[in-house]
């Protein structure tokens, strides 16, 4: 299979050769140096007015036991343009070839998540899960499964990545079981047969007929044991995605089926979840959250032996981002150890902290589940 391992990206091998031939010179001509590189991004995509930041932790295993030391912001943070996200110190030998992977693993995850969060503060707290898997190369299905996660969708649909982040992945039913069933209702009595009774009776029901008439179908057959139905019509067949919902919620509550609920998957993204929010209760989202657009980071020196230089185009010098925990208000300024007051009468402080030092990693990592609250916290101060 055309995979990394994980040692060729530890070793470095998977890098841009330009660095390794950068640092080849740099070896022969003596010329390698303390330097401190700071990560931001310049531009973000799509009109974007902030990100969530994820792929920390894989960017500390990449790093520590080097002869380093790092200040990031937390997993799951909001950032803007231009806030410094991750300052890295040390010889530029000891992480040179290692800039591919670490802008590899920030730009991506922080992509997935940060559109997961889009689409997750668009539902109104409805259920979001991620069901883009299948979209993107299965060995990285687990980090992103772990980004869409953390950016608040609320499940996820893979094996591996459950058992990497110890959570119950979630699903329904395949259109194949259908198929073999040879009809929607023997599918969904089979399910309720088979499958655990945790597990929620949600039955998706577009498969041969009509989307009303078969959810009225189950839904007389499983009384109170069915959870939802699911549509994941084909956008060929759909014509109103938000009139098919409306009628299919008439005629189960003019039955009495008001507690069970509504739930779409198929091409969603922003716009067409925002189109049916009101009257969907929750959303199975794929491609557009697993095939995110990227977010752009850089990778540049800012001081060179203490001294702040940086490439035209880049601020020099390391630095602090200050933000209010009271108003979310953020500040990039020279790097400082004190904090200062907010103009909101809180007080802003560096949330850039040391997570590494002299390649030791301070602390523990915070769970997977304290980092997605964190980013759900501060999605509240963002439009």
């Amino acid at each position: 299979m055309f995979t990394a391992s994980e040692e060729q990206i530890k070793s470095g091998r998977v890098t841009d050769v330009y660095f390794k031939r950068a640092l080849e010179i740099i070896e022969n001509k003596g010329i390698d140096k303390t330097v401190k590189v700071e990560v931001c991004v310049k531009g973000l995509p799509e009109k974007y007015d902030w990100a969530v930041f994820c792929g920390l932790e894989e960017v500390l295993e990449l790093l520590k036991n080097k002869n380093v030391s790092v200040r990031a912001i937390q997993e799951g943070t909001i950032f803007k343009e231009n806030d410094p996200v991750i300052e890295i110190e040390g010889m530029y030998s000891e992480f040179a070839l290692l800039e591919t992977a670490i802008l590899g693993f920030l730009s991506q995850e922080s992509g997935v998540a940060t559109k997961a969060a889009r689409i997750k503060k668009i539902a109104n707290n409805k259920p979001v899960l991620s069901f883009g898997a299948r979209r993107m190369h299965p060995a990285v299905a687990p980090a992103i499964e772990r980004a869409a996660y953390i950016g608040g969708c609320d499940g996820f649909s893979t094996v591996a990545a459950g058992e990497l982040l110890g959570i119950e992945p979630s699903g329904t039913m395949p259109h194949s079981l259908i198929l073999l069933a040879g009809d929607t209702l023997e599918a969904a009595k089979y399910f309720n047969e088979v499958i655990n009774p945790d597990v929620p009776r949600v039955v998706l029901i577009d498969t041969f007929g009509d989307e009303k008439f078969e959810s009225v179908r189950v839904a007389e057959e499983l009384g109170k044991k069915l959870n939802g139905i699911r549509l994941d019509t084909p956008s060929s067949r759909r014509g109103s995605m938000r009139k098919i919902l409306q009628e299919i919620r008439w005629e189960l509550d003019l039955r009495g089926f008001n507690s069970v609920q509504l739930f779409v998957s198929g091409g969603l993204n922003e716009e067409s979840v925002r189109e049916i929010v009101d009257i969907a209760d929750g959303f199975g989202v794929g491609t557009s959250v697993s095939s995110a657009t990227t977010i752009d980071f850089s990778m540049d020196i800012v001081e060179i032996d203490s001294k702040p230089v940086a490439k035209k185009g880049k601020t020099s010098g390391s630095k602090s981002l200050f933000r209010c925990e009271k108003c979310f208000t953020s500040e990039v300024v020279p790097f400082t150890a004190s904090s200062k007051q907010c103009s909101c009468g809180g007080t802003m402080e560096d949330i850039l902290e040391y997570v590494l030092k002299n390649g030791k990693v301070i602390g523990s990592a915070a769970s997977v589940k304290d980092i997605r609250n964190r980013c759900l916290k501060e999605l509240r101060y963002v439009d």
